[in-house]
């Protein structure tokens, strides 16, 4: 007898394994363990990328975003793809907090932002042109490339505009027309407060817990990412997949430094660097890239 249907693709299976197995663990957790693993979820806030990854997997929390940033009403979503989602095929490339497709086809990317030590108008440029060339496909016209949306939320008013909200378009330089060319900029900010309702959802980026009836999806979900068994379970997951890329990281920098401490060693010894890539094993562009970085 078959234990699944022929027109359910297997993967489907192995999702709902790991969701029912989720809650398993959740319902056989003690008060203690409960309590322990609650008290390390309750100090996040949504501006934080690991927290907002678990509230972004709910396509009604960011639709409520959407709709109140971008003031549409009728603004559907119909799938999200985080950083974690099987549906990401981005990697590294591009962080994808939540890149969300809408009803018309349009794509829109949700990114929060802390850190203000990069040029954020030159990321936003970057994660736009790696998210359309993977999002089309090879030969398409140009007139089919679907629109973009980007939607950046930062701590800070980076523009320092004294606004919550910034529009970035393309205009013509002599005529002051605004170029349609299907990538749309939006940055918004917690830092000014103009008593729009976009800066009433700023606010509750920055608070621990919060229950604004202007956003009943999105502070339901606050609560229960912190409050209930499985949403603790699953922050807690999602923050061990952080820690994890993290180690990972750190460990694959540590490689690197390592083997062009060894490069730099063989180099004093009067190797050539077709002997150290050789005797070493590694790629002779590697080699004669530390060999740049020491002349």
């Amino acid at each position: 007898m078959k234990m699944y249907s022929e027109n359910v693709p297997i993967g489907n299976f192995l999702c709902l394994y790991k969701i029912r197995n989720r809650e398993r663990e959740a319902l056989t957790m003690t008060r203690e363990e409960f309590e322990a693993k609650k008290a390390k979820v309750e100090g996040y806030r949504p501006i934080d990328d690991v927290f907002f990854e678990a509230l972004a997997e709910r396509k009604e929390v960011c639709e409520e975003i959407l709709r109140t940033i971008m003031g549409d009403d009728k603004l559907t979503v119909i799938e999200v793809v985080t950083q974690s989602s099987k549906r990401n095929l981005y990697g590294k490339s591009v962080r994808l907090d939540a890149l969300c497709i809408l009803g018309n086809g349009t794509l829109c990317n949700i990114e929060v932002q802390r850190s203000d030590n990069d040029d954020h108008l030159k990321r936003t440029r970057y994660n736009a042109s790696c998210i359309t060339t993977k999002e089309t496909n090879p030969g398409e016209r140009y007139e089919n490339i679907k629109d973009l949306y980007i939607i950046y939320i930062s701590e800070f008013d980076f523009i320092k505009g004294g606004k919550t909200i910034y529009h970035v378009d393309s205009v013509i330089r002599e005529t002051g027309e605004i170029v349609d060319d299907g990538l749309h900029r939006i940055f918004v900010n917690t830092a000014v407060d103009d008593d729009s309702d976009i800066a009433d959802l700023m606010s509750c980026f920055t608070k621990k817990s919060f229950m604004n009836p202007k956003f009943p999806n999105f502070s339901n979900a606050v609560k229960d990412l912190k409050e209930s068994q499985g949403g603790v379970s699953k922050m807690c997951e999602i923050m061990e997949n952080y820690l994890a890329e993290a180690r990972a990281e750190t460990r694959a920098e540590t490689k690197v430094e390592t083997e062009e401490a060894r490069v730099k060693t063989m180099l004093d010894l009067g190797r050539t660097p077709e002997e150290i890539a050789e005797f070493c094993g590694y790629d002779l562009a590697f080699v004669k890239e530390v060999v740049a970085k020491t002349e």
